[in-house]
């Protein structure tokens, strides 16, 4: 009995074609506003001032993560997507952030209430070009 073989570059069209079929993603869609200091005391940790990570990139959670305090030192990959302005996103920047305070009781209060995720001015800063009150983010733990 002869078995039929299949050529190799047949084998990878029909594999290059499966893998355009299935596409896996792992992150949420939301909002990013931001808030300045002061930032102690935080509802996570306090005055422990070292809770905050030397490159400053934390953030406060929103309702939608805060998860009755669970979400307290959890790290999340955060990356803008959108903004009611044109030009407001760094392109392709991703930064990673620490939640070290729940939102709606930080000690500044965030530049648009009802965010998902309210970021500290330097990690605003970095997936940002220019000042705005918020903007639409793809965010991973």
């Amino acid at each position: 009995m002869q078995t039929q073989q299949w050529p190799v570059f047949q084998l990878v069209s029909c594999l290059l074609v499966l893998s355009q079929l299935v596409y896996f993603s792992y992150a949420d869609v939301g909002t990013a506003a931001q808030y300045s200091p002061p930032y102690l005391p935080t509802a996570c940790y306090g005055d422990d001032q070292t809770q905050f990570p030397s490159s400053n990139l934390f953030a406060a959670a929103g309702d939608g993560i805060w998860d009755n305090g669970a979400s307290c030192g959890r790290q999340y990959l955060v990356r803008c997507i959108s903004a009611s302005q044109p030009g407001t996103c760094v392109e392709d920047q991703t930064i990673q952030v620490k939640i070290v305070d729940y939102a709606p009781t930080a000690q500044s209060p965030p530049s648009t209430q009802s965010t998902t995720i309210v970021l500290s001015e330097t990690a605003f800063g970095g997936i940002t070009n220019i000042t705005a009150n918020s903007i639409n983010i793809e965010f991973q733990q």
